[in-house]
Parts: structure tokens; C-alpha cells; sequence
């Protein structure tokens, strides 16, 4: 298990192999942002007010992905001395996800049922989608966190979402609902965003490390508290995608206690690894058509790590926990990768 995680690691983290591809998207210009990420919403103020109330539609791809950029322009305050243009914060990795999964048409209706997301141009997000719904608990749970920490504290009205057509009993829909059902898991993102929105003085002091630790944790609760909750939707997958849904949630645990930085470029040399379709009947690993050897070892890899996590009753993610439980030891594993990756 610990050698899947590592393959997993080498694969994706490897400069030669993920410094090449990034050149090719960026010389197209393609894909180092989210889809239609120049025309969602900058801030909170552009989205509708209604009855002094900010109304977001989470279930329309554009406006989940408004909530990611609002969240990105009101942090990258904190982040100035990562980098310019905001590529340092960290909160990269949750909009460039969706994304991903907005791409790869993850986010349509994977019954049939309806055509939402099978329309040209149609920024529908199903409620039926497996990964729409672990999404919506790393966005709209992360941004009603950072609510309620103060982030948007010079926004003058309260922020309402709408709910979708079906299961409405699984989600929460703002600030006080969310704080009444989930207080745990919105006690998390709040500690992440209160961890740096105390005020100005602080940013010269701000710590990276320290900020994805509250990250990851709070990362690692929003999927802990969705997966149970939407085992069902994993039916309407093809079997490959479903037993790959299951490995990303369970590869996450792992790649979270590294501290793993999810800024702009490191997240897109991750994903660049990740299956840019849905799996199908008949895919079947390590040789799944259309993909490349480094696609396919990855989710080798991923598929490996679960089964031995599994077969070992959650021991190998403690140990590795363990092991990942301090500076230095968490110095010692990015060592180790980087020895990895450069052969």
C-alpha cells in the first residue's frame, strides 16, 4: 500500500513528465483554469439579490463555480507572498476539481433520467451525479465556513441557496441551516478561514504549513461526512467509475496528511494524471484504451492503495498518519518523493 501511494506520488509529482504537459496547455491557453472560469462571477455582489438576500443556484455549474472564485479573490490577500496573480493559494484545488469533474462530464445525470449536463452549453449539475454531490460539500459548506468566519464581512446581505429538484434533505442552504445540522463539519472550514481572517497585522506571519493542515482537515471531513450519505448514487455509475470514485475519496486521505499544496500549478500537474472521461464497462486497469501509461498506473495505483487500506482495516492510513504527524516526518515523506521522482 505505501508503494501504490508512492508510484502514485512519482507518477504525478514528477517534474520532467508533468513540466511537459503543462507546457502543452499552456501554449494552448487551455485547461490551467476551470471551464468558463473568465465569465463566473468575481464576488458576491454580482451575483442576483432578492429580498435583501444573495440567491446562488449551487446546482448551475457557472454559479457553483462563482462561489469558488469569490472565495479566491477574498483569500488572495493571504497569499501574496506565494506568488503573483493569486497562483499560490491554496484554494486552487477545490475549483480546479470541479472542473475536472465539470470536463470529464462527471457532473451530468449518470441515469438518464433527465439530459441535465448532456445539452450543448448546458451548465446543469445533476443531483444525481455521484461527484456533484461530494462536491457540493467542498464548496458551498467550505463558502458558507468562510461566511461565517467573516470573509465577506462587507457583503450587506445574507446568502441564500437554492435547493435541488430532488434530496433536498441532504443538503443545507445557508449559514444558520448548515450551522444547525452539520455544526462539526462547518466548525472545521470556519477554523481554516479563521485561522488567517484575523485581521491584516497577521499576514506577514501567516505559515503555509499551519493553513493546509486546517485545509486538509476540513477537506478530509467534507468527504468523510458525504461519502456514507451518497454510497446510494454509486449506482448509477458504470462499475469502473464507481470503484474509482470510491479510490479518489480514499487516495485523498493519504495525499492529506503530506500537506499536499493545492495551489494553481501543483493541482493542474496532479489532474493531468487523472482520467479525462468517464470509465466505462470494460475499461479495465492497467491497459484502459485511450489512456495513457501514466493515467493508467495512477489509477492502478489509486485502486491498489484502497484494496491494502482496506484489507488492513484503515491500519495502513493510521500508520501512514502516524508517520505524516509532524514537520519533520512529513519533511521526511516530501524527501522521499522527490528522491522518487528524480530517479
Amino acid at each position: 500500500g505505501i508503494c501504490a501511494l508512492l508510484l502514485i506520488a512519482t507518477v504525478t509529482l514528477n517534474p520532467a513528465t508533468a513540466a511537459a504537459a503543462q507546457n502543452d496547455k499552456d501554449a494552448t491557453g487551455e485547461q490551467v483554469y476551470p471551464p468558463l472560469w473568465d465569465i463566473v462571477p468575481e464576488n458576491l455582489l454580482n451575483f442576483p439579490v432578492k429580498g435583501n438576500k444573495i440567491v446562488i443556484d449551487p446546482w448551475n455549474y457557472r454559479e457553483r463555480l462563482g462561489v469558488y472564485k469569490s472565495l479566491l479573490n477574498s483569500s488572495a490577500k493571504y497569499f501574496t507572498n506565494f506568488g503573483s496573480q493569486n497562483f499560490g493559494n491554496i484554494l486552487w484545488g477545490l475549483p480546479l476539481q470541479h472542473g475536472w469533474q465539470f470536463r470529464t462530464g462527471r457532473l451530468a445525470d449518470p441515469s438518464s433520467v433527465t439530459s441535465c449536463g448532456y445539452e450543448d452549453g448546458d451548465l446543469c449539475i445533476s443531483v444525481r451525479s455521484w461527484w456533484s454531490c461530494m462536491n457540493y460539500y467542498l464548496a458551498v459548506i467550505p463558502f458558507l465556513g468562510a461566511v461565517e468566519a467573516g470573509l465577506f464581512r462587507e457583503v450587506p446581505y445574507e446568502i441564500e441557496l437554492l435547493p435541488p429538484e430532488e434530496r433536498r434533505d441532504d443538503f443545507c442552504y445557508s449559514v444558520a441551516d448548515c450551522r444547525s445540522r452539520i455544526p462539526e463539519l462547518m466548525d472545521k472550514w470556519k477554523a481554516y478561514f479563521e485561522e488567517k481572517a484575523v485581521g491584516p497585522e497577521t499576514f506577514s506571519s501567516f505559515i503555509l504549513d499551519d493553513a493546509l493542515h486546517y485545509m486538509w482537515k476540513a477537506h478530509v471531513a467534507s468527504i468523510a461526512y458525504a461519502l456514507p450519505k451518497f454510497q446510494d448514487s454509486l449506482r448509477y455509475l458504470p462499475d469502473p467509475e464507481a470503484n474509482f470514485g470510491e479510490d479518489w475519496a480514499n487516495a485523498v486521505d493519504f495525499i492529506a496528511a503530506t500537506h499536499f499544496c493545492t495551489d494553481l500549478q501543483t493541482t493542474n500537474n496532479f489532474q493531468l494524471f487523472l482520467p479525462q472521461r468517464m470509465l466505462v464497462e470494460g475499461d479495465a486497469l492497467p491497459s484502459i484504451s485511450g489512456f495513457s501509461p501514466q493515467q493508467n498506473r495512477v489509477l492502478l495505483s489509486m485502486r491498489a492503495l484502497h484494496k491494502a487500506n482496506k484489507l488492513t482495516g484503515g491500519l495502513l492510513l493510521k500508520l501512514w498518519k502516524k508517520a505524516m504527524s509532524t514537520e519533520a516526518g512529513r519533511q521526511i515523506g516530501r524527501k522521499l518523493i522527490e528522491d522518487l521522482a528524480s530517479g
